[in-house]
């Protein structure tokens, strides 16, 4: 007879509890289809002697190895969660765990789970709410006692953030290591052959005044520049002028030029190269 596993976490569980849940779930083997059950905050399951089931996990709750309230250090449940899958190593080589992505990702739940985010640079700004964790909050207010809907939703968020954090990391070390970095009047730019588009604002963010992505597998080029008063139109001109027979869109905004996407099939890629595209951006074609 198959026994069902089960995870208990506190009722109202918050972003802790509920990435947790997720480790558990993505990477404990067997545990992918676990039941998911609530106790008030502090207890366990039929006030059985926490970690007694090897078939019952409780997280974030209960004393025991997956809780952290016991503790003076600050270290969330997510992360010892988190430190026993490294620590264990089970099994994980093909669950598509990828540990910077999982550490980077359970510090930013641990500093919210102690409060750290009072500390952030202009720690009140709207942006912030639009935040996973703020928009559990917010959930937690429509959704009132539907604990199972709240961690549904989260499961998944936290399937789309770990995605992204796996396509960062992707995108520094491209930037890092493939990134052809130039002058412009502007100041410096960067230029990059990749299929990877995350690579555009990360270094629009590290400060780069014009970002150039050439995708290497469609040949779609998208041209960037920080959003401070640069203006492309000349750039525009001359790529219509290199190439124009490829498909180009200058944004209203003056700070984008496209050529080629995947929204619109019919577009015509570009077939100058890297290095020609960025010597026109440094001005070098007239």
């Amino acid at each position: 007879m198959k026994v069902t596993k089960k995870i208990v976490a506190h009722l109202g569980p918050d972003l802790d509890a509920i990435t947790s849940v997720w480790l558990i779930k993505k990477f404990f083997s067997g545990w992918e289809e676990a039941e998911i059950l609530f106790v008030p905050a502090g207890e366990t399951l039929d006030d059985q002697p926490v970690d007694s089931d090897p078939n019952i996990l409780h997280v974030d709750t209960g004393l025991g190895k997956f809780d952290h309230h016991q503790l003076d250090e600050k270290v969330c449940a997510a992360k010892k969660v988190f430190n026993f899958l490294r620590a264990e190593n089970l099994n994980l080589k093909g669950l598509n765990f990828n540990e910077e992505a999982l550490e980077r990702l359970v510090e930013v739940v641990n500093d919210i789970d102690y409060f750290q985010e009072v500390f952030w640079p202009n720690p009140t700004a709207d942006f912030y709410d639009f935040g996973l964790a703020e928009i559990l909050d917010g959930l937690r207010l429509i959704w009132n006692n539907q604990d199972e809907r709240i961690v549904e939703f989260g499961l998944e968020a936290l399937d789309a953030v770990y995605k992204k954090f796996q396509n960062k990391i992707w995108a520094e070390k491209l930037l890092k290591e493939e990134g052809v970095e130039f002058e412009t009047q502007w100041g410096k730019g960067i230029g990059i052959e990749t299929t990877n588009d995350a690579v555009i604002a990360l270094a629009q963010k590290q400060g780069y005044k014009v970002v150039l992505r050439k995708d290497s597998k469609k040949q779609y080029v998208r041209i960037k520049a920080r959003p401070e008063g640069i203006n492309l139109q000349k750039e525009f001109a001359k790529l219509k002028k290199a190439d124009p027979k490829a498909t180009w869109f200058f944004h209203p905004s003056g700070c984008m030029i496209l050529n080629g996407s995947v929204k619109n099939p019919k577009t015509k890629p570009t077939k100058l190269s890297l290095k020609k595209i960025i010597e026109i951006l440094r001005g070098g074609v007239r």
